[in-house]
């Protein structure tokens, strides 16, 4: 799995990447901006960056983890596991979040998230977005009512309800 404790902070203009992926995706489940460009600037600060290889995982089905991630680049294979296989469930791609399920759930990961190539993606960890909701609450529930967005369309389509995370 990946370590976020000796990442360094993202500053304003990391963000641009994101932001365009963002406006630019057009997968059913992707995100919608809701957020001005002051907003983005306030939430840099909260958000690491995390290089993934190919191959490399992000997530583990099972673990705890409650960090939410934006994808800016790449692609994700979002799979399950049981005894007997291994079932891909979803491919996600720029301008899309993963992790959110158990970020709003509080309960372990459902799927295992790996990277299929290289891939860059943002995490927003429970506690910073809890710090940024003390500082910033418009932008924490702004973010908060995005991936909650990507959730509701994943659930409410039914080849892609499996894959929320």
């Amino acid at each position: 799995m990946t370590d976020l404790t000796s990442r360094p902070a993202a500053t304003r203009a990391d963000l641009g990447r994101l932001v365009a992926a963002i406006h630019q995706a057009t997968a059913d489940d992707s995100m919608t901006n809701m957020l001005s460009s002051e907003q983005w600037e306030l939430l840099s600060g909260y958000l690491l960056p995390v290089q993934l290889t190919a191959g490399q995982v992000l997530f583990a089905q099972g673990s705890n983890d409650r960090t939410l991630y934006l994808v800016e680049s790449g692609s994700l294979s979002v799979h399950y596991e049981d005894s007997k296989q291994r079932l891909r469930l979803a491919i996600v791609g720029p301008g899309t979040v993963v992790g959110e399920g158990a970020f709003f759930s509080h309960r372990p990961r459902s799927a295992t998230v790996q990277a299929g190539v290289p891939s860059l993606v943002w995490a927003l960890s429970a506690l910073r977005h809890a710090e940024l909701g003390n500082r910033q609450p418009a932008v924490a529930l702004q973010i908060a009512m995005a991936a909650g967005a990507v959730l509701a369309k994943r659930l409410g389509d039914r080849r892609r309800r499996i894959a929320a995370t």
